[in-house]
């Protein structure tokens, strides 16, 4: 298309280039001179052939407004990590850039955000990483939408992780919390918990059908959940991963079995099946399960301990029997094993250790043993095997 002359008389932009778009509108923009408004229409026109054309007035919406009405909705995630990415905006990103155009955003800003999210906010252990890889999503979906050309994130390094080393409890705190536990169904989830590595949504939305006492095994398939206005109900698990087969120890198989005869699970309703639930029949909430155990810790005389604790006891227990990495990740319903080697593999290292110290132990044993067993030295130097008559020195 030629520029033409605009109607706007006086001095400044009076030339307007006026080009099709790839989707068929019409766009046009103001230019101070014929030569300024023909290249742009150049410009524009070699854009829409080599495939990298962007409408200029897309760049113009509010990074608060992409990130809930179009980064959100287009997250195939399930209602509960919806809320969770949601909360990640509202407290991260849109305080920083909500009202900012999408397109002002530059690399510095982006790296000065980065160390904003460390300095201000101070998220602990991997979360930075997790904030960040969200909003590097946000403007990943940007680019891809024809929003903007580049990523503000494209050559800024992602935030290192700062796994916490966890320090599960050991056997005897365990036992220890089954022991004061209160009611009977505190004692079965925190024993449960502890030989099954379950987490809290699967521990809690566990029913019977699930469990299997032939072959000892348990098929989690399914969690509890909490949704805002909706309450409590079951749902799929996030990733294909998770969903596992645990194979348990008989004392396992007869503690359910004695909890099952004593506390029969409903046959219809809602809720048919479920193991634990409170004594209204109702489902055994998130908030209430960490409450009770702190209680039974603090009854313990043991420092406060959460659920997923009782996990990394159970992972820390597979680790020290000697089980490789890409079993326990199977057992946990771990995505990768890298996952679980983040956040164990300072428990593989003591397992090592431990290693050496058998191995040194017995060899020490074994020394002293034969130490014990051999005769007294009587001053002379014993003939080798075999040999007859005295040692004769040899002049090499």
């Amino acid at each position: 298309m030629e520029p033409s002359a605009s109607g706007v008389h006086g001095k400044g932009r009076r030339w307007q280039a006026r080009y099709v778009g790839p989707d068929g509108r019409e766009r046009t923009s103001l230019h101070r001179t014929q030569a300024e408004a023909e290249r742009e229409i150049v410009k524009q026109e070699s854009r829409k052939l080599d495939g990298s054309w962007i409408d200029p007035k897309a760049g113009k919406v509010r990074v608060g407004d992409f990130a809930l009405n179009t980064w959100l909705p287009a997250q195939a995630v399930g209602p509960r990590t919806e809320i969770e990415y949601r909360g990640i905006m509202e407290r991260y990103v849109i305080p920083e850039w909500g009202d900012r155009e999408i397109a002002s955003i530059r690399p510095s800003e982006a790296a000065a955000w980065q160390k904003l999210l460390l300095t201000k906010y101070e998220p602990a252990g991997t979360y930075p990483a997790k904030v960040s890889s969200k909003a590097r999503g946000l403007f990943r979906l940007a680019v891809l939408d024809r929003v903007i050309a580049v990523s503000p994130f494209q050559g800024v390094p992602a935030p290192t992780c700062d796994p916490v080393a966890v320090d599960p409890p050991d056997l005897a705190e365990v036992l220890a919390l089954v022991e004061h536990a209160y009611h009977d169904r505190w004692r079965v989830m925190i024993d449960l918990a502890s030989m099954t590595g379950m987490r809290s949504g699967e521990l809690r939305g566990l029913t019977v059908d699930k469990i299997d006492f032939l072959r000892r095994e348990i098929r989690v398939h399914q969690q509890l959940v909490y949704e805002p206005r909706r309450g409590l109900y079951f749902a799929p698990l996030k990733t294909s991963a998770g969903r596992r087969t645990i194979p348990v120890p008989q004392e396992a198989v007869d503690l359910l079995a004695a909890y099952i005869e004593r506390y029969p699970p409903a046959s219809a309703g809602e809720w048919s099946g479920l193991l634990f639930r409170m004594d209204t029949g109702e489902p055994v909430g998130e908030s209430t399960w960490d409450w009770a155990l702190k209680s039974i810790c603090r009854k313990a005389g043991v420092r406060a301990r959460h659920g997923h604790e009782l996990r990394h006891h159970y992972a820390s227990v597979l680790i020290a029997g000697g089980e490789n990495p890409r079993v326990v990740q199977e057992r946990l319903g771990h995505k990768d094993v890298s996952t679980t080697m983040r956040i164990y593999a300072h428990l593989w290292a003591e397992a090592d250790s431990r290693t050496r110290s058998v191995l040194e132990d017995a060899r020490r044993a074994a020394r002293e043993g034969l130490a014990a067993e051999s005769p007294q030295p009587t001053g002379r130097i014993p003939e080798p095997r075999g040999r007859k008559g005295p040692l004769t020195v040899v002049n090499a």
